[in-house]
């Protein structure tokens, strides 16, 4: 999934300086660079490790491919077969990662490529995506189902993620698919003609958390298929939001890890001691605060059912489709149609 996320300014650095020159460098979206993110490498090494950030992840890709060195990067799950099969990243070492008993199972999912028994993929952080509405605008029963998007009533006043996986993932569960891993032709069909179907409805396509937040609180948009950390930022405002993540045809998962670098130039103890520290105890906390469950399970069930519910992560009672990796062919072929529904085709 290619995300901007907001805990910082998402800039793109021309150039940090080479990898070489540093213990180890991790190219990353802006703000994880927090240090409470990673409090434990800072403690263990007396200073956080060199940060480079990237606006996109196909930005990333293509930086990568041209010679540009990190140690580890940063990306979410709907990128990992491409970068497998391009050969810059190579496997996980799973007895070096010290939370690896305590992923989260469901989010660590099956192999990326067929005949793979290796983790090229290390999920670290994950949101959820869902049906934030204004809740003094909006009835509850009319967030109880997805076919909002499909209600005259709110025409003009919606609006989706410009982002295909989030897209698709909405499109598929309308459609009654919560697993995208194997989808057919014929279910393919349906969910694109579903989102077809809704683009004449939609104020817009919104491309980052920033601009929903204000679409919402302008009035200009009363419902939206959001991340979990927008209606936590607007509940702070005291906007009145709602987050109907138990929709009847279900609510949406988004994953977030590292990737190991086969060509890193730092060094690999420092690149095995940064990802347990983002996977240790002491981050769960930060990073949930800032809207990120921990991929971490028992770290993040430990902060308790209350917390968890308040950033938009608390236990739902209904088909859940979990954005793991799926084949570059489906995700290509899912982005060509994507492109054509939000030009009017």
């Amino acid at each position: 999934m290619k995300k901007t996320f907001t805990l910082g300014t998402t800039i793109t650095l021309a150039l940090a300086a080479p990898a070489f020159a540093q213990d180890v460098l991790v190219f990353d979206y802006s703000g994880f660079e927090d240090p409470s993110f990673h409090q434990p490498y800072i403690d263990q090494h007396g200073s956080a490790p060199e940060f480079v950030f990237f606006g996109d992840e196909d930005e990333a890709f293509q930086r990568l491919l041209a010679g540009f060195r990190s140690d580890v990067t940063h990306i979410c799950a709907g990128s990992v077969p491409r970068w497998q099969e391009s050969g810059i990243i190579e496997p996980w070492d799973t007895s070096r990662i010290a939370a690896f008993a305590d992923l989260n199972s469901d989010l660590v999912g099956a192999d990326v490529l067929a005949g793979s028994s290796d983790l090229y993929f290390l999920p670290t952080d994950y949101g959820s995506t869902a049906l934030i509405y204004n809740s003094d605008e909006v009835a509850d029963d009319a967030v109880a189902s997805l076919e909002i998007f499909n209600n005259p009533e709110f025409a003009g006043r919606l609006s989706i993620p410009d982002n295909v996986d989030d897209a698709y993932a909405l499109a598929y569960l309308a459609t009654g698919v919560s697993d995208w891993s194997d989808v057919t032709d014929e279910q393919f069909e349906a969910a694109t003609a579903w989102l077809r179907g809704i683009h004449e409805n939609l104020l817009t396509y919104w491309v980052d958390p920033a601009e929903i937040q204000q679409l919402m609180a302008s009035g200009q948009v009363l419902a939206a298929w959001v991340w979990n950390e927008v209606p936590v930022a607007l509940a702070e405002e005291d906007f009145p939001v709602g987050f109907a993540r138990n929709t009847e045809e279900g609510t949406s998962v988004w994953l977030c890890g590292y990737v190991n670098m086969t060509e890193g130039e730092g060094s690999e103890d420092l690149v095995y001691d940064y990802v347990n520290a983002l996977l240790s105890e002491a981050s769960a906390g930060p990073l949930l605060e800032n809207g990120f469950g921990s991929a971490n399970d028992a770290a993040l069930q430990a902060l308790g059912a209350e917390a968890l519910e308040a950033s938009g992560l608390g236990e739902v009672t209904v088909p859940v489709l979990a954005q793991l990796p799926i084949s570059n062919e489906q995700r290509e072929r899912q982005a060509e149609a994507f492109e054509r529904i939000k030009a009017g085709f």
